[in-house]
């Protein structure tokens, strides 16, 4: 089908310099050009797409004029929170300049080499290389390359396994979904592709009952070497790990997990991944996830909030271990990307970073922003709808329940054909939060500069919205 409407009859400039949208006519273009991530088309068709216009601060507002409070930050990525115009500058000035240029060929550009320099002086003191990529997914599949070339290098081929978890996501291409545990990525295109092998998240929520958090945490982490001994520590290459699980349902482990994680990947000498895509840059309240945990990761995935989304950029944080072989014993690395250290993209990264350093982004996080998430979420623990409801940083979840027990593993969870989670999410978009649905487990994750009177608005909004799911369940006689 082809559509002959003039673009620019899609928007009209009114009175007071604001735009207004023909939204019918956008969702009819949408649905007929446009295949989403993630998404039912068929079903997108019959309720058309939210259109979003415009964006500022903490806030969103949709081609109907409804404003939004952002409460994913876009999707875990706007760090900074939007409109600021000095990223936009910077950008603008970079494309004037070199608007692009590869970094094959002995290449080099100023944005990049100032991007690594900063990185390496961020981030944890053992990374001091950067190999920059496009995105989150293009980071974790050259992590995948560059795990077995370092074994490769070492004489030792034949370590190729890399260990994951269920329910945890890396992104959506062969490598990165493979790695992933997400059961619906792994159904689609024949995943996970040979050499990806898979243990338990740490969930104490799932799998804890009868146990104290401590405890579980110890016995999760046990699961790596369960399968470290079941494939044979000689073929065990990686394990890789979200500090904090996102796309997952914000799953926190306990406090003794990752340590003990690190203790098994040191004893049988396995190299320890960090993916901090989400985590990293100030979203757990320190520049990356794993300082909080409490481990020390040989490679770091990156990307979202390195430019807090103004700009695609990723890359792979790389640490001495891995750096030294790969340099002084590997020649050619044969992988890269025409966009790996982008001009214009490194530049964002460079202003953003800036932005988030001097304002004491990640410090307010730790000390004001995120203890006050904290408590206003436990709040909402008190609702007749929430099981239980917990927060790292600037991430926090919320599970909704059918009937409330003394504790988490007394709660009795709302049977999945309900999706009870679609219908909260759908009164929170109608009632001017983002809050994704992760099956009925309920979760956001805020702009870093949000304010604490921002956060306080933006619960007030989802306990409204429990209300109304409330209120919803009970009338479809779905309450215990």
């Amino acid at each position: 089908m082809t559509t002959n409407t003039p673009l620019a009859s899609l928007r009209v400039a009114t009175p007071d310099a604001r735009e207004t949208y023909d939204t019918q006519e956008l969702q009819r273009l949408d649905s007929a050009h446009f295949l989403h991530p993630f998404t039912d088309h068929a079903a997108l068709r019959e309720r058309g797409a939210r259109v979003i216009v415009r964006a500022d601060d903490v806030y969103l507002w949709d081609s109907e004029g409804r404003k939004i409070i952002d409460g994913m930050a876009g999707l875990w990525c706007v760090n900074a929170g939007y409109g600021r115009a000095s990223i936009a500058d910077a950008v603008h000035a970079q494309m004037l300049q070199l608007p692009f240029y590869n970094s094959f060929f002995n290449t080099t550009n100023v944005p990049a080499v100032k991007l690594a320099a900063l990185l390496a002086r961020l981030t944890p003191p053992q990374f001091q290389h950067v190999f920059f990529t496009g995105s989150g997914s293009e980071a974790n599949d050259t992590i995948v390359r560059m795990v077995r070339r370092y074994w490769q290098l070492l004489g030792e081929p034949e370590r190729d396994i890399i260990v994951s978890r269920r329910n945890a996501y890396h992104g959506s291409t062969m490598a990165g979904a493979s790695l992933g545990g997400m059961a619906g990525m792994h159904a689609q295109g024949g995943l996970p592709i040979p050499g990806i092998v898979h243990i338990g998240q740490p969930s104490y929520a799932e799998h804890g009952r009868g146990m104290s958090e401590a405890a579980f945490g110890l016995l999760a982490a046990g699961w790596l070497e369960e399968k470290i001994l079941e494939a044979g520590p000689e073929r065990v290459a990686a394990f890789i790990g979200e500090p904090v699980q996102g796309a997952g349902g914000v799953i926190i482990p306990p406090s003794t997990y990752w340590p003990e994680i690190q203790r098994i990947c040191d004893k049988y000498d396995i190299l320890l991944v960090s993916d901090e895509v989400i985590c990293g840059f100030g979203r757990l309240g320190t520049w990356f996830g794993c300082e909080l945990m409490g481990f020390q990761p040989d490679l770091i995935a990156f990307a979202k909030g390195v430019t807090s989304g103004y700009v695609p950029l990723g890359g792979v944080l790389v640490g001495g271990r891995v750096a030294h072989v790969l340099i002084e014993k590997g020649g050619d690395f044969n992988h890269g990307f025409t966009y790996s250290g982008h001009p214009a993209a490194c530049a964002a990264a460079l202003e953003n970073l800036r932005i988030i350093e001097t304002e004491g982004l990640v410090e307010r996080v730790a000390l004001e922003t995120g203890p006050h998430l904290g408590s206003r979420f436990a709040s909402l623990a008190m609702h007749p709808l929430v099981g239980h409801a917990e927060t790292c940083g600037m991430t926090a979840g919320l599970n909704l329940v059918r009937r409330k027990g003394a504790t988490v593993h007394d709660c009795e969870a709302f049977p999945a054909e309900q999706a009870v989670g679609m219908l909260c999410r759908k009164h929170m978009f109608d009632n001017g939060v983002i809050m994704r649905a992760v099956g009925d487990r309920m979760i956001v994750a805020p702009p870093l500069s949000i304010t604490k009177e921002q956060i306080d608005e933006m619960v007030e909004r989802i306990g409204v919205c429990l209300d109304l799911t409330l209120e919803e369940v009970a009338a479809r006689g779905w309450m215990g």
